[in-house]
C-alpha cells in the first residue's frame, strides 16, 4: 500500500525465485480514506487468486500470512457463540451423532472433535482444486515471507525517488520500481528468509533442550543428588 497526499495505492503480486510472475500484479486506486481492508476484502482477493492460479506452476507452494482477506471459512464452524438449535443442525447436516438430551458445552465437544476436516478456507480449497498448496506462516513471523523484503525494495526505491508527491506521479514511480525488480533481487530475498527460518529452528532447538533439563520428576523416582 503506497500512500500520496490523502489517496493510496493498493498492490497485490506474487513472485518466485524466477521473479514477479508475469500478469500477477493487481493494483487500484482507493476510494476510501479509512481502513484498506474495507477495499481489499475476502471476495475481492479470491477473485485476483482465482486468476492468478493458471499461472502458476504445477505443485507450487504458495506462501500467505493470515491477513483476513486470505482466511475466508469456506462455511462456518459453530463456535460457543452458535445457539444450540444451530449446533444440533450443523451436527446433523454433518451426519454427527448426539443425543437430544445435551446440552451446549456436550454438543460443542463434538464438533471441536470433528472440525478440522470442516475448517477449511476458500483461497485453501481454490489451490488444492488447482493442483496447487497454499503454506500459511504462524501469526506475526511475516519476516519469513520473502516478498515482504520485495515490498521493502519498492518501498524504498518510491520513497526516494518521489519528489513531486503527487498521486499520478507516485504511481508512475511504483511501476517503474517493479519493473527493476529481477529474479536475483527475488533469489537473495528468498536466500535471506531460509536463513532466518533456520536461525528460528535453532533458537527452537535451544529452547527444548533448556526446558527439558528443567523437568523436575515428582513421582519420587530422581536418585540424583540434591
Amino acid at each position: 500500500m503506497f500512500l500520496g497526499k490523502g489517496q493510496r495505492l493498493i498492490i497485490c503480486h506474487i513472485g518466485s525465485k524466477d521473479g514477479f510472475v508475469p500478469g500477477g500484479l493487481w493494483v487500484f486506486q482507493s476510494k476510501k480514506t479509512g481502513d484498506y481492508h474495507e477495499e481489499m476484502d475476502g471476495p475481492s482477493f479470491e477473485k485476483w487468486f482465482e486468476g492468478v492460479l493458471p499461472k502458476l506452476e504445477e505443485n507450487a507452494v504458495v506462501v500467505l500470512d493470515n491477513a483476513p482477506y486470505h482466511s475466508r471459512k469456506l462455511e462456518k464452524v459453530p463456535t460457543t457463540a452458535t445457539k444450540k438449535g444451530e449446533i444440533q443442525e450443523w451436527l446433523r447436516s454433518k451426519n454427527l451423532s448426539y443425543e437430544e438430551a445435551m446440552i451446549k458445552a456436550q454438543l460443542l465437544k463434538i464438533v471441536n472433535e470433528n472440525k478440522s476436516q470442516f475448517n477449511l478456507h476458500i483461497i485453501d480449497e481454490m489451490a488444492k482444486a488447482s493442483g496447487r498448496t497454499v503454506l500459511r506462516l504462524p501469526a506475526y513471523h511475516c519476516k519469513l515471507n520473502p516478498i515482504e523484503l520485495i515490498w521493502a525494495k519498492i518501498k524504498g526505491y518510491v520513497a526516494s525517488h518521489n519528489t513531486t508527491f503527487k498521486f499520478a506521479d507516485m504511481r508512475k514511480i511504483f511501476e517503474v520500481a517493479v519493473s527493476r525488480i529481477t529474479p536475483e533481487n527475488w533469489q537473495k530475498c528468498i536466500e535471506h528468509t531460509n536463513k532466518v527460518e533456520n536461525k528460528m529452528w535453532d533458537l527452537d532447538n535451544i529452547m527444548d533442550v533448556q526446558v527439558e533439563r528443567l523437568v523436575i520428576p515428582l513421582n519420587g523416582s530422581d536418585t540424583s543428588s540434591s
